[in-house]
């Protein structure tokens, strides 16, 4: 194979890594334009360099070698944020521009343009069909909201304001899945008391309107909720 064929190769793998990578960038992400076009130009040397070595009983090993390796590469874009992972998107365009580096490598340039358009295709237009899925009801599904409220309070009224809040989390149609109270060791007499939710009908209105009231009560000096989704068991 001589040079311009090989410098062909990198160019091609080179600006289908980026376009994969600008539009990670585009939106935020952890790897974005330089990570994916690294990962694309890196993976289509690799491929080069089993096609520079005719000798080789099997070209396809290296290949195969990028396709397991690239999962390192790709484990470290995912986070847990709580009971949330974020980033399983992004580590999967990555190993998809590993493949389309592959395949430019390898000189199947027209594959590698229809791998990356069908990446962008992916993250772009069916974003839209994501995001409309997503706003369908949670029943009959695998996922689960879970609702935290925090309330802050003195040591002395921490009773009376476990009482308030369980009676005001009464009103919904929420699973009460735990309440705990938690000395504040950063502030002497103060106490944090937590009650964690679980439903599969989001009601934000409800939880708004209930942090709203308790911390209109004078013993309450803080107060606050979260929400997350998990997998059910």
């Amino acid at each position: 194979m001589v040079w311009f064929e090989v410098a062909i190769r990198l160019v091609v793998a080179f600006l289908l890594g980026s376009a994969l990578g600008f539009e990670r960038q585009w939106r935020q992400r952890m790897a974005g334009l330089r990570t994916n076009t690294l990962v694309s130009t890196g993976a289509a040397l690799f491929v080069i360099l089993s096609v520079l070595t005719p000798e080789e009983a099997s070209p396809t090993r290296i290949a195969a070698q990028v396709v397991s390796g690239i999962g390192f590469l790709a484990g470290g874009v995912i986070l847990r944020e709580g009971l949330t992972v974020r980033g399983l998107n992004t580590a999967a365009t990555i190993w998809c521009a590993a493949a389309v580096g592959a395949l430019s490598g390898a000189g199947f340039l027209s594959e590698a343009f229809m791998g990356a358009i069908a990446v962008l295709l992916s993250n772009t237009v069916l974003r839209y069909f994501s995001h409309k899925i997503n706003q369908q009801p949670l029943d009959g599904t695998d996922i689960e909201l879970c609702y935290q409220c925090s309330l802050t309070c003195r040591e002395k009224d921490e009773a009376r304001v476990r009482s308030l809040l369980l009676q005001s989390l009464s009103m919904g149609d929420m699973k009460l899945r735990s309440l705990r109270s938690e000395d504040i060791a950063e502030e002497a007499g103060k106490v944090v008391v937590e009650a964690e939710l679980a439903t599969q009908n989001r009601n934000d209105k409800l939880l708004e309107q209930v942090i709203s009231r308790l911390s209109l009560e004078p013993m309450i000096t803080s107060a606050s909720w979260t929400i997350s989704e998990q997998q059910l068991s």
